[in-house]
């Protein structure tokens, strides 16, 4: 397909909506927003997710959080919950200088 018939914002458009978070100053923000990350990765919508928290994927300051998901994960029993978490992780060290990171 063309590129012309592409539109790559597409998914970002309504992100905030589908991602909804507590308002950035709330303690529970930070949590929220590596759940709504991990969701986006996961339905193929990091741009979107990343849009509606203004975060990225791999960034390095949500590693407790993401940390406390995998966990969470691993509990439960969550393989597809622990892989995201894992890539993200793995995100952040790329970012670090360990190599490249994937978002879903």
């Amino acid at each position: 397909m063309s590129r012309a018939f592409v539109n790559e914002d597409a998914a970002a458009d309504d992100a905030p909506g589908r991602y909804p978070l507590p308002p950035a100053d709330d303690p529970g923000f930070r949590l929220a927003a590596a759940r709504a990350l991990l969701r986006g990765a996961d339905q193929a919508d990091t741009a979107g997710a990343e849009a509606a928290t203004g975060l990225f994927w791999g960034d390095p300051d949500l590693t407790p959080e993401i940390e406390r998901l995998l966990a969470e994960a691993r509990e439960d029993g969550d393989d597809r919950g622990e892989q995201l978490a894992e890539r993200f992780l793995r995100a952040v060290a790329g970012r670090d200088g360990g190599g490249g990171g994937d978002t879903d």
